[in-house]
C-alpha cells in the first residue's frame, strides 16, 4: 500500500507516533488510509451540509475495511463573491483547491481518495487533483438545492439577480424583492438551475467519476447520505481492484463529457473547467470539438435558466443516467469505458427509464437538433468564444448591432441600470479575462440587469470574462485572445457594427483588416490592476481561456 511509506518498518517510528498522537490504533493502521477531502464551510451555503456527507462517506470507508481521515478543501460562494472585487477570487481557487489538495494527499501518503465538493470551483478543482494524484478515488456531492416559490411558481437565484434589474426599471416594488430574497434559495445546496455548479457535478457522473444521482439527488434528500455511505464503500473496492482516476478519464469520457454537457444544456463554464481536467489527465481537447460534438447531440433539457424546470425534477425523471440512455439510443456514447462504479458506462446505464419525457426530452423529440453550447469563431475572436445557445431565444440567435464599449463590469452596469442601453446594442466588456480582470470574472449582475430592464431578448454582451451558469440570453464570453494581451476584442470601438451568428458559429466586428491593423498599432496595454499577491502570480501564469485556463509555468 501506498501509505505503508509511513507505517511500515522501523523507519517510520516517527510517523507512527505521530499516528498515535491522533488516537489512530494499530488496527487502523494495518488498514488503508483513505483522505476523505471535505470542502465543508459554513459561507457556502452549498457546502454547509457537507459535514454530514462527510461523516456518511467516513462510515461507508470504516465498513468496507478502510481508515477514513478527513482533510479540507476551500470553497467560494460565487453568489456572494458576485459583482464586487471578490469574483475576481473565484475562478482562481480552482487551482489552489487543485495544488492545496495535491500537497495534503502525497504528503501524507493516501492510499485513496474521497473528494467532497459542490459548488462551482471545488468540482473542478478536485477533479484536476484527482487527474495529478492518480490514486483510486471517488466524487460525492453536496447535492443541489431544492427549487425556491414565489407568488406559486417556482424559481431559483437568476430570479433574484433579474428581480434586482427590475426594480432599477421600475418593474418591481422593494417589497417584490423581499419576497424573492426570502424564497428562491429556500435550502442548503447548489442553487437548483443547471448552474456551474450542478452542471460540474452532473457531468463528473457522466465522465465516470462518481456514482448514480451524485449530480442531481437534493442536498436534503436523506438519499444523498445512503449515495455518500456507497461511495465510501466503493472506493475500497476500486482500491482493490486497481482503478485509478486516469483509467477513467480518457479521451473517449470526455467526449462522453461534451455529449452529455450539449443534452443538458451546462453552464459555459464548463468549457473551462473540461479542457484543464483533461490537461491534468494527459488529454487535449480543442473546444472545436464541442461544435463538432454539438451538431449530432440534440438537446434535451431546458433546466433553469433556460426553462422552468429544476434539479429536483431532473432527479425524478430518472437523472443522469436517463439521459445517457436517450442518447445511447442513437449510438452517441462511448459505452465500453471503466467508470467509479467499477463497471462500464453500458452496464450502468442500461435500463435507465425516462420517467418524465416533460423534463427529459426523448431523443426524437429534442428541443433543437444540435446541443446546448457553440463555440464562435471570427476576427472578435480568432481563438474562439462559448455562447449557451439553449438559453438564448430565437430572435437573438442571428443579430447585428452597435457595440457599446466598456472596459470593466462596473461601468457596463452604470450604463444598464442607467437606462443607456437600448434595444439592438451589443454591450462589450473586456479587460476581465484570466490575466486582465484578473480571475475572469463572471457577468451575472449584467446579463440580469439586461434582462430585469427587459431587454432581453434584443441586446447581446460580449466579454473576455465569463458567465455564470444563471446568466441567459446572448451571452457570449471567454472571447480568446482576451483584451489584455492585445487580443481584437481591446480593438473595438464604440459605435461599431458587430455581427453574432450561432447558428453558423461566428462573431464579427465590420471594421476592415486595415483599420484593425492601424488600431493594433495604437494599442498600448494597460497598467496591471492588481500588482501584489496570489493574484499577481496568477495573472503571470494563466493561459487564455481557449486553454482552459490553466496555470503555466513561462
Amino acid at each position: 500500500m501506498k501509505s505503508d511509506a509511513v507505517k511500515k518498518g522501523m523507519q517510520t517510528a516517527p510517523q507512527r507516533s505521530l499516528f498515535n498522537a491522533l488516537g489512530l490504533t494499530e488496527e487502523e493502521l494495518e488498514k488503508p488510509l483513505v483522505g476523505i477531502v471535505s470542502s465543508y464551510n459554513e459561507i457556502v451555503p452549498g457546502h454547509m451540509n457537507i459535514d454530514k456527507i462527510v461523516e456518511a462517506v467516513k462510515m461507508g470507508v470504516a465498513m468496507a475495511g478502510g481508515t477514513p481521515i478527513v482533510f479540507p478543501a476551500i470553497a467560494v460562494c460565487d453568489g456572494i463573491a458576485m459583482g464586487h472585487i471578490g469574483m475576481k477570487y473565484s475562478l482562481v481557487t480552482r487551482d489552489l483547491i487543485a495544488d492545496s489538495t495535491e500537497c495534503m494527499a502525497t504528503a501524507h501518503q493516501f492510499d485513496a481518495l474521497v473528494m467532497v465538493p459542490n459548488c462551482d470551483k471545488n468540482v473542478p478543482g478536485l477533479l484536476m487533483a484527482a487527474a495529478r494524484l492518480n490514486v483510486p478515488t471517488i466524487f460525492v456531492s453536496g447535492g443541489p438545492m431544492l427549487a425556491g416559490h414565489v407568488k406559486g411558481k417556482k424559481t431559483s437565484l437568476s430570479s433574484m439577480f433579474e428581480a434586482v434589474g427590475a426594480h432599477a426599471a421600475g418593474k418591481m416594488t422593494a417589497e417584490d424583492v423581499d419576497d424573492y430574497v426570502c424564497n428562491v434559495c429556500p435550502t442548503c445546496g447548489s442553487c437548483s438551475g443547471m448552474y456551474t455548479a450542478n452542471s460540474m457535478n452532473c457531468l463528473t457522473e457522466a465522465i465516470g467519476m462518481g456514482l448514480c444521482g451524485n449530480g442531481t439527488i437534493p442536498a436534503v434528500y436523506s438519499q444523498r447520505l445512503k449515495l455518500a455511505k456507497h461511495s465510501g464503500m466503493k472506493v475500497m473496492e476500486l482500491l482493490e481492484k486497481n482503478i485509478r482516476p486516469k483509467d477513467i478519464l480518457t479521451k473517449e469520457a470526455f467526449e462522453n463529457a461534451l455529449t452529455i454537457d450539449m443534452a443538458l444544456g451546462c453552464s459555459t463554464n464548463t468549457m473551462l473547467h473540461l479542457p484543464a481536467i483533461a490537461h491534468e489527465a494527459g488529454v487535449k481537447i480543442n473546444l472545436d470539438i464541442a461544435n463538432q460534438i454539438s451538431a449530432k447531440t440534440p438537446n434535451l433539457c431546458h433546466l433553469a435558466p433556460a426553462g422552468h424546470h429544476y434539479m429536483e425534477e431532473l432527479n425524478e425523471a430518472g437523472g443522469i443516467y436517463a439521459v445517457m440512455n436517450e442518447l445511447n439510443k442513437k449510438g452517441l456514447l462511448h459505452t465500453d469505458l471503466i467508470t467509479a462504479t467499477g463497471k462500464t458506462v453500458g452496464e450502468n446505464i442500461a435500463g435507465c427509464e425516462n420517467r418524465n419525457t416533460e423534463i427529459i426530452r426523448p431523443i426524437e423529440q429534442p428541443y433543437s437538433e444540435t446541443g446546448g453550447i457553440a463555440v464562435l469563431r471570427g476576427n472578435i475572436a480568432p481563438d474562439s468564444c462559448v455562447v449557451k445557445r439553449s438559453a438564448v431565444v430565437p430572435e437573438m440567435m442571428v443579430h447585428e448591432g452597435p457595440a457599446r464599449v466598456f472596459d470593466c463590469e462596473e461601468d457596463a452596469i452604470e450604463a444598464i441600470k442607467g437606462g443607456k442601453i437600448v434595444a439592438g446594442d451589443v454591450v462589450v466588456i473586456r479587460y476581465e479575462g484570466p490575466k486582465g480582470g484578473p480571475g475572469m470574472r463572471e457577468m451575472l449582475n449584467p446579463t440580469s440587469a439586461i434582462a430585469g430592464m427587459g431587454l432581453g431578448s434584443s441586446v447581446a454582451l460580449i466579454t473576455d470574462g465569463r458567465f455564470s451558469g444563471a446568466s441567459r440570453g446572448a451571452s457570449i464570453g471567454h472571447v480568446s485572445p482576451e483584451a489584455a494581451v492585445g487580443g481584437p476584442i481591446a480593438l473595438i470601438e464604440e459605435g461599431d457594427t458587430i455581427s453574432i451568428n450561432i447558428p453558423e458559429n461566428t462573431i464579427n466586428v465590420k471594421v476592415s483588416e486595415e483599420e484593425l491593423a492601424k488600431r493594433k498599432e495604437q494599442w498600448k496595454p494597460k497598467e496591471p490592476k492588481v500588482k501584489t499577491g496570489y493574484l499577481a502570480r496568477y495573472a503571470a501564469m494563466v493561459t487564455s481561456a481557449d486553454k482552459g485556463a490553466v496555470l503555466e509555468i513561462k
